[in-house]
């Protein structure tokens, strides 16, 4: 049975990732120096339980999400857990956005990325011959705006915006008129517009005016990016070594186990650490999208398509937010930045992923076949 269920596995993926979940654990390492023993030795642990959780999740038939009230119910249970984290849930930097049981932390938005993502998958293969309805623009916005809102009240813009790139990013895929997609955000932006001109107090213009250009602020609302971008460019070509990084050696470097890990990496290993991180990022993100090719209809194909869009929108984000492109927004590196919470979800992610290869070849032709044709 383990031969037959290996033969499935995609061992050049894990392949790709392996150099990620290392360049992650090695900059933990290097944090020893700071007093800051724990986060090598839990991150290892986590990682371990993942990938008992990875191979699990592969052996299991997720073909029962197809279900017609399993994936709204599950969907509901998310939103509820978003509901119930807003009222009582531990407050971390100014969010209420974690669960605190017996010391192990939990963020529900973490896992709500995943189920939208099987959601919309469902929704889109289900849809497929009329998806250049315009009311498909509206019905899969609303299942996004839910989550999107429940999470921008915490505040959590990072995962408020992921959960934006995730719904666009498959709705493009899916097929749907760019032109009724383009109506949408017309919309949008003048609606901005409006309330930027007549209804925003100056007050409220300011905070959105720092949080988009945060480095205007750098002794306040920008220092966490000014010290970012300083750790990223005294790396240099080929960095300072590990353990001698002295942005997050000497504590100037905020949040630099989780939020900030890229800084502190790019700083210990340069421009030619930075670009072998990249191009494994790349190959990882490449064996999930051959993997989603060779699904067996287009639930399997659009899920694996959303979760390459959701890993890449963390790494976009992450590092955008980190050479002070993007506001500053508290978005996790994938498999890189500390917590078992967002490492969990990913390994999930990826296990259903196998779990779908595991049946693609055999029914691909088929089903495919039938699918299109609405058999």
């Amino acid at each position: 049975m383990f031969v037959n269920i290996s033969k499935k596995i995609d061992w050049l993926l894990l392949l790709f990732l392996a150099p990620i979940l290392s360049a992650g654990l090695v900059t933990m390492k290097s944090f020893q120096s700071t007093g800051d023993t724990h986060f090598f030795t839990r991150q290892l642990v986590w990682i371990l339980i993942c990938f008992g959780v990875f191979f699990v999740c592969s052996v299991m038939d997720f073909r029962f999400l197809k279900r017609r009230y399993v994936l709204p119910t599950i969907y509901l249970i998310c939103s509820g857990l978003l509901v119930l984290v807003f009222i009582a849930g531990h407050t971390a930097n100014g969010a209420k956005s974690w669960f605190s049981i017996a010391g192990i932390a939990f963020q529900p938005s973490d896992i709500m990325k995943l189920v939208l993502v099987i959601m919309l998958s469902k929704y889109f293969s289900r849809r497929h011959v009329e998806i250049a309805n315009f009311k498909h623009i509206i019905i899969s916005g609303v299942y996004a705006l839910i989550p999107f809102g429940l999470i921008l009240i915490e505040p959590d813009f990072g995962s408020a915006i992921i959960i934006f790139f995730v719904w666009l990013g498959m709705i493009l895929f899916s097929g749907i008129s760019k032109k009724h997609l383009l109506i949408v955000f017309a919309v949008g932006a003048s609606a901005f517009l409006v309330l930027w001109s007549f209804v925003f107090h100056p007050y409220q213009k300011e905070r959105i005016s720092n949080f988009l250009n945060p480095m205007s602020d750098i002794h306040g609302t920008g220092y966490n990016s000014y010290q970012a971008t300083i750790a990223v460019g005294s790396g240099k070509l080929l960095g300072k070594g590990v353990g001698f990084g002295t942005q997050s050696r000497l504590q100037f470097l905020p949040e630099y186990q989780t939020d900030f890990i890229f800084a502190a990496y790019a700083e210990e290993w340069g421009f030619v650490g930075v670009l072998l991180l990249f191009v494994f990022f790349g190959l990882f993100l490449w064996r999930i999208l051959f993997n989603a090719m060779h699904g067996a209809t287009n639930f399997e194909i659009l899920f694996g398509v959303g979760l390459a869009v959701l890993f890449m929108s963390h790494v976009i984000v992450n590092v955008g937010m980190v050479i002070g492109l993007l506001p500053v927004t508290g978005v996790t590196l994938p498999f890189m930045s500390y917590g078992g919470s967002h490492l969990l979800t990913e390994f999930v992610g990826l296990g259903i992923l196998m779990s779908m290869r595991r049946y693609a070849r055999a029914t691909h032709r088929d089903n495919m076949r039938n699918e299109f044709l609405g058999i």
